[in-house]
């Protein structure tokens, strides 16, 4: 608990959170990933390795786990958890990279990429090219799961993705909205709102994956 608010004091804009991610988060996180057939996933901006601890015991042992850490306390935390787990592959770097560390371990996309990165506030470049990555890296079939403590951003992340349902987690500090996201692909497809209702969304993007 406290290295993690150390380190919120340090890079705020980066950290994004005074306090580790709950169980209840990391269940909620990570409840759309199909792990019986996922041979790929990814995390961004594991932390303390909450929701990573969550994939470790649920992935099969033959599933791919990219964990992506920029911050070097983290990383170094992260490392004496999961270093040599079958499967995990630990990178001490950019989540805007994400396209190349994918092709350097033979994966054209990830079966779902995981989000603890705070988009309301990093800046705007950074979240744009992150998300711009991100669109290639889930291609076509692929699911982007985030979670944020306000909406503030969510018609910022409509521009990348259709968000497919929204989750309040209540057990957790402070309170968080879990979004299930995949790429726009056709004029049918809809945005669930936090009511259960849907919107038509006609914007589209090329779903064909390419830019890898």
């Amino acid at each position: 608990m406290w290295k993690f608010l150390r380190e919120y004091i340090k890079t705020p804009d980066t950290i994004g959170a005074v306090a580790p991610s709950s169980r209840h988060l990391a269940a909620a996180m990570t409840a759309r990933i199909d792990f019986d057939k996922a041979k790929c996933i990814v995390e961004y901006g594991a932390g303390t390795g909450i929701f990573t601890r969550e994939v470790c015991a649920k992935k099969r042992p033959g599933t791919v786990y990219i964990v992506i850490e920029q911050n070097d306390r983290f990383y170094s935390m992260l490392q004496k958890q999961f270093h040599g787990v079958p499967g995990v592959v630990l990178i001490h770097g950019d989540a805007g990279n994400v396209c190349k560390f994918l092709k350097k371990l033979g994966f054209p996309h990830a079966d779902h990429i995981i989000s603890g990165l705070p988009f309301t506030s990093l800046p705007e470049p950074v979240s744009r090219r992150i998300l711009s990555q991100t669109q290639k890296a889930v291609g076509a079939k692929g699911v982007f799961t985030t979670f944020q403590y306000t909406l503030l951003r969510r018609q910022f992340l409509e521009e990348y993705f259709h968000i497919r349902k929204i989750v309040r987690i209540w057990r957790n500090l402070p309170p968080a909205y879990v979004l299930n996201m995949k790429l726009k692909c056709s004029d049918a497809d809809t945005n669930v709102t936090m009511d259960g209702s849907q919107a038509a969304n006609n914007n589209n993007v090329n779903c064909s994956g390419e830019g890898l």
